[in-house]
């Protein structure tokens, strides 16, 4: 399970003319599923988002958790992370998750950030959606669950 989370100040949600969601302070949440994925990859991405210290402290240091300031949260799905560009020019998504299993995932996933108290927008699996965001710094970061079963490097 992939995430691309972004910092902002604002952000919202549109499936045509109706406003999804919407959030003030917090963090926007790319979230891609791939075929290998089960329960315990979106476990370890809702911990490792919800503790990851990348809110300003008052000296202005990265010192605060999206559980710390009580950020809102946008939960967006998005299968194109897994979208692999080596070949060609058009994308192939052969390792992304069918939508049963990646909607399971990704609502699985939206339970665990409301379960640890954070308050959750959403988009709609399987929309054409419009997301706007107001990116504060700005803050990028790319997550991958994978990673838990990879040594880091010492």
């Amino acid at each position: 399970m992939k995430a691309l989370i972004q910092r902002v100040t604002k952000a919202s949600v549109a499936v045509g003319d109706d406003i999804s969601g919407e959030i003030g302070p917090g963090l926007v949440i790319l979230l891609g599923v791939s075929k290998e994925d089960a329960e315990a990859d979106a476990a370890y991405l809702v911990e490792k988002i919800s503790n990851l210290r990348i809110f300003a402290d008052e000296d202005n240091r990265f010192n605060r958790s999206a559980l710390d300031i009580n950020a809102e949260l946008m939960v967006v799905s998005q299968f194109t992370l897994y979208g692999d560009t080596r070949k060609g020019r058009r994308p192939d998504f052969n390792q992304a998750a069918g939508p049963e299993q990646a909607e399971r995932l990704y609502e699985h996933a939206v339970q665990l950030f409301q379960d640890a108290g954070l308050t959750v927008a959403t988009g709609r699996f399987r929309e054409h959606m419009l997301v706007s965001l107001e990116n504060d710094g700005p803050v990028t970061l790319m997550l991958d669950s994978a990673d838990r079963q990879r040594p880091r490097r010492g």
